[in-house]
């Protein structure tokens, strides 16, 4: 996926102005999709993790803390992924052990180390499958809130709190993959990774009156970051709250290349990376979703074991936590 405009997440511009007539025809053409497919109502409670924003806003991190939750709670999860940036369409039985990203995409890869997970393009078809295996109590669907194909019980909508929604148009004028009065009446929650503007919270609790979550992502063994020399690099939605979280933690980073979010690392990427790591007399870092990326050839291989993650796990204040539960509850009674 190329990287997002830097325009999308200023005030509104000069290119905001001219692409708004196209982004207004692609958002009434996804709306009139919303309405006129008939949905799949599967057998099993359908639990959505979506964003309204194209890119990166923390779906992944609140899709595995959903999946332990549920465990937790003596469910059988199963999550449902489309596989962006892999080339099966499936349905496929992803295998963390034997899958390469290539195939299946780097967030399917990290989910089923938390919970059996199911690849399809076609959502019906992989609720199908999932429904066939017999043995779920409920699926998450990871992605796909702008997705007619599988009606859902629950759906929430994750905000990255350091970009929110942009400059609130319309792809591609902005980064909203739908206006968002349509995408308003998809969500039952909202979820705001990162302290949260007030100003913009009310606007949000106008625009979209459900319960809001406060969440944060809290990474796990940092103590190696304090006074760490570290060349970063990330292909993810928002590479530099990856950066501002390993200055947070004590490290020097002498260097930051962030890449397009899912962006197939290259033999040339590797050469230069590890030549700044030598040059700066630095350590590699970079996320788990970017380290799962990195193979196929003996230089990324090269990479990968050069290279350090920061693992991130997704939390929420104990009143949040509450109300997900009471959410939950709600979603999982018998139908």
């Amino acid at each position: 996926m190329p990287r997002e405009p830097s325009w999308w997440y200023a005030e509104p511009g000069l290119a905001s102005v001219i692409l708004k007539p196209v982004a207004r025809l692609y958002g009434a053409i996804a709306a009139r999709r919303l309405t006129r497919t008939a949905p799949y109502r599967s057998s099993l409670p359908v639990i959505c993790v979506g964003n309204f924003t194209a890119g990166g806003s923390g779906k992944t991190p609140f899709t595995a803390m959903l999946a332990r939750d549920l465990i937790a709670r003596g469910e059988r999860p199963v999550i449902l992924t489309r596989g962006y940036g892999g080339s099966l369409k499936g349905p496929h039985w992803v295998d963390a052990a034997r899958d390469a990203a290539a195939l299946t995409g780097d967030e399917p890869l990290l989910l089923a180390k938390r919970a059996p997970v199911l690849l399809s393009r076609d959502r019906m078809a992989g609720a199908q499958a999932i429904e066939a295996r017999g043995d779920a109590t409920v699926i998450v669907m990871d992605d796909g809130l702008q997705n007619p194909a599988l009606a859902k019980t629950l759906s929430f909508a994750v905000i990255d709190t350091s970009r929110r929604l942009g400059n609130w148009q319309v792809i591609p004028a902005g980064p909203l993959r739908l206006p968002l009065a349509v995408q308003a009446k998809l969500v039952d929650a909202l979820v705001y990774n990162g302290q949260v503007n007030p100003h913009f919270q009310d606007e949000m609790a106008w625009r979209c009156p459900v319960p809001a979550l406060h969440a944060w992502l809290q990474p796990d063994g940092v103590a190696f970051l304090a006074g760490a020399r570290v060349v970063a690099y990330a292909g993810i939605g928002n590479p530099d709250r990856f950066f501002d979280t390993l200055r947070a933690h004590g490290a020097t980073v002498v260097e930051t290349l962030p890449f397009p979010d899912h962006a197939r690392f290259t033999d040339a990427d590797a050469d230069r990376l590890l030549a700044l790591a030598s040059c700066h007399d630095a350590q590699l870092i970079t996320t788990e979703k970017d380290h799962v990326r990195l193979s196929g050839s003996p230089k990324l291989a090269a990479l990968a074991a050069a290279s350090r993650t920061l693992p991130v796990e997704m939390k929420l204040h104990a009143a949040s936590q509450t109300t997900l539960e009471a959410l939950l509850t709600k979603a999982l009674r018998p139908r």
